[in-house]
């Protein structure tokens, strides 16, 4: 026998059609776990029974029929499988039937079978009316043509035939994707003696195995599995598709709520907005925009506030895209399907499936956002990953597009090569892998050439624009988008890079005569005056231009190295340095490698205002090194 497949099956009926005595008598477990639940003979919390028929592991999960409890029901109804619809002989169809049969529609569940329970106390004739009022109402469903089993929990009459139906129909059902990152939708939190804190779910994708260092979302909390429970039975490892219990060390199990997610350590993210599709069901009152809705997806639930993209007003019936904010954090992934129940009074409205669960805001039939979302709806791999990374010009980590997809790296990465060699996609970078839209990067390299010739035209004496105030001129893009659309303009031919500085390559400075003249007056000036130099405002008072313009001609003569800045307002020329490293060299062969200020006073011929300055040029430079009072000379 290979691995057990595992299946949960969900049970959806009116309140006392016999949900909860079927399953007791299919698996041999009462689901109601509650005393009150025993006592008033409805289930009121989510119950839980397991059966292993041949190669099937099923796991019943026994939702709430009263319609007081369908936020319970809906706790439960995320992780199922198929769909057993319960149907009374002596009641047949009731408004929680239509209720819950809603809802299994709304979350997408595509198989299941319906179950004619308390078969024994009607006559063939009404089993047989009841059978006809069933075929009527899933006609057009996903239950149309799906096996009818009348059954009696008290005489165990057609409970054979109805396990021979469910493996059949679990056969044919496809397995939850064990390769996909660990979720589990919490439903339950609660201590056990000698063990501590302890979570129930489905286990809905991936895998977790004990030891295993998991993360509870949005707590933000990551704990460690100290053991797991499938079935009644400890278990090393549990797969999507399992009821499980998780023991967890490193938190109180009062701070675990239902509603939160269990899940792989540092993967997903939170979310209060998405975008998603709204269906309405036909028998709803028309849904206008800004209306708010309980939410419901898996175990958890929020009030949201429904913002119609596409009109003002929902009609029945129909189906529309829709931004929902949240009033509280939970993690959702695209096509995670959700409930929304009205506000006031609480009944089933529609539903829906996220399409981005780390949406922007948009404006009201916004047709770039419409576009966006409809790419992302339908797309495969390759054109969603396309769709995000367009939609986003600054470019997407992997780790971004992980927690807004669900993908694993080998995915991301496959899809992303797939892009690169249609040359619609950018690797900006592989630590963290980053990626950009094609166009993204050549519309930043626009900006950023555009930025390049406006500071030449505005400073035609500099040389070229520091690297980081071009990128703030741009706009401050990405890191790693700015220096890949840098490199793409310098293979280019059309930007050069050198010192820090970026200029329109072959690009040189050309002067006025009177710049040029102004030019070769400054260096005069401080070629003349050796060490003693005067003050930049006293030396750039006496050419013949404006005081910005001298100024930029004499960054040019140190750039050039013809003029060296030693301090904020003394600048002396080239040969003067050179003849005081000459001086400071000879004064250690002759008198010693330590020298005092007054010394270096009187071998460079300065006043301390020039002294001290110098000393600390020299130290900079490596030629002196100042030790106490004194300097060592190197």
């Amino acid at each position: 026998m290979g691995n057990p497949k595992h299946v949960i099956v969900g049970t959806a009926g009116h309140i006392d059609h016999g949900k909860s005595s079927l399953v007791e008598a299919l698996t041999g477990t009462n689901p109601d776990r509650l005393e009150e639940e025993k006592r008033r003979g409805i289930t009121i919390d989510l119950g839980f029974a397991f059966l292993s028929l041949g190669d099937v592991n099923f796991g019943f999960v026994d939702v709430p029929g009263h319609e007081r409890f369908v936020r319970n029901m809906l706790a439960g109804a995320g992780g199922i499988d198929l769909v057993l619809l319960v149907v009374a002989a002596d009641e047949s169809i009731k408004p929680q039937t239509r209720e819950h049969f809603d809802i299994c529609r709304l979350l997408g569940i595509q198989r299941g079978l319906v179950a004619i329970t308390k078969s024994d106390l009607v006559d063939a004739e009404m089993l047989g009316l009841v059978r006809l009022e069933v075929e009527e109402f899933v006609r057009g469903s996903f239950l149309e043509g799906a096996p009818i089993v009348p059954v009696s929990a008290r005489t165990r009459t057609g409970l054979d035939t109805l396990k021979q139906e469910l493996v059949r129909i679990a056969e044919a059902t496809p397995p939850k994707d064990v390769k996909r990152h660990f979720r589990l939708p919490i439903d339950r939190s609660f201590a056990t003696k000698g063990f501590g804190t302890v979570v129930t779910g489905t286990l809905i994708s991936g895998a977790v195995r004990i030891d295993d260092e998991v993360e509870i979302y949005p707590l933000g909390r990551r704990v460690r599995v100290r053991g797991l429970h499938s079935g009644g039975k400890a278990i090393e490892k549990a797969v999507a598709g399992q009821r499980t219990a998780v023991n967890l060390s490193g938190v109180d199990h009062t701070e675990v709520q239902r509603g939160m997610t269990l899940g792989a350590a540092g993967v997903f993210e939170p979310t209060r907005k998405l975008d998603a599709r709204i269906t309405l069901l036909s028998s709803a009152r028309p849904l206008k925009n800004r209306a708010r809705a309980h939410f419901h997806q898996g175990s958890a639930e929020a009030v949201a506030e429904v913002i119609l993209l596409e009109g003002a007003e929902l009609a029945p019936g129909e189906s529309a895209l829709a931004q929902l904010k949240l009033d509280n954090e939970m993690v959702l992934l695209p096509e995670d399907r959700f409930i929304l129940r009205q506000f006031s009074p609480v009944v089933t409205i529609g539903g829906g499936a996220v399409i981005d669960a780390r949406a922007r805001r948009h404006r009201r039939d916004d047709s770039d956002a419409l576009e966006l979302l409809e790419r992302l709806e339908s797309g495969n791999p390759e054109d969603l990953l396309a769709a995000l990374v367009e939609a986003v010009p600054r470019g997407l980590t992997l780790e971004e597009v992980r927690a807004r997809t669900g993908w694993m790296e080998g995915e991301i990465r496959g899809a992303a090569s797939k892009l690169i060699e249609q040359k619609r996609l950018h690797v900006l970078g592989d630590q963290p892998f980053t990626m950009a839209a094609a166009g993204a990067v050549e519309q930043c390299g626009k900006v950023l050439r555009e930025a390049v010739e406006r500071f030449h035209a505005a400073n035609p004496l500099l040389p070229g624009i520091p690297k980081q105030e071009l990128r703030g001129r741009a706009g401050n893009p990405r890191p790693e988008l700015y220096e890949a659309a840098l490199a793409d303009l310098t293979r280019a031919g059309a930007i050069a890079v050198a010192g820090g500085l970026v200029q329109r390559a072959g690009r040189s400075i050309a002067l006025s005569p009177e710049e040029a003249r102004a030019k070769d007056l400054i260096e005069k000036e401080f070629e003349r005056a050796g060490l003693a130099v005067p003050s930049l405002s006293a030396a750039l008072s006496k050419v013949p231009v404006e005081a910005e313009r001298a100024r930029k001609i004499l960054q040019m003569l140190i750039r050039e190295g013809t003029l060296v800045k030693v301090a904020e307002d003394f600048v002396f020329h080239r040969t003067a340095v050179a003849r005081l490293r000459e001086l400071i060299a000879k004064y250690r062969q002759e008198r010693g490698d330590r020298i005092t200020v007054v010394a270096f006073k009187d071998v460079a011929g300065v006043s301390r205002k020039y002294a001290i300055p110098l000393l600390e040029f020299l130290d900079r430079e490596h030629v002196t090194r100042r030790v106490g009072e004194e300097r060592v000379i190197l």
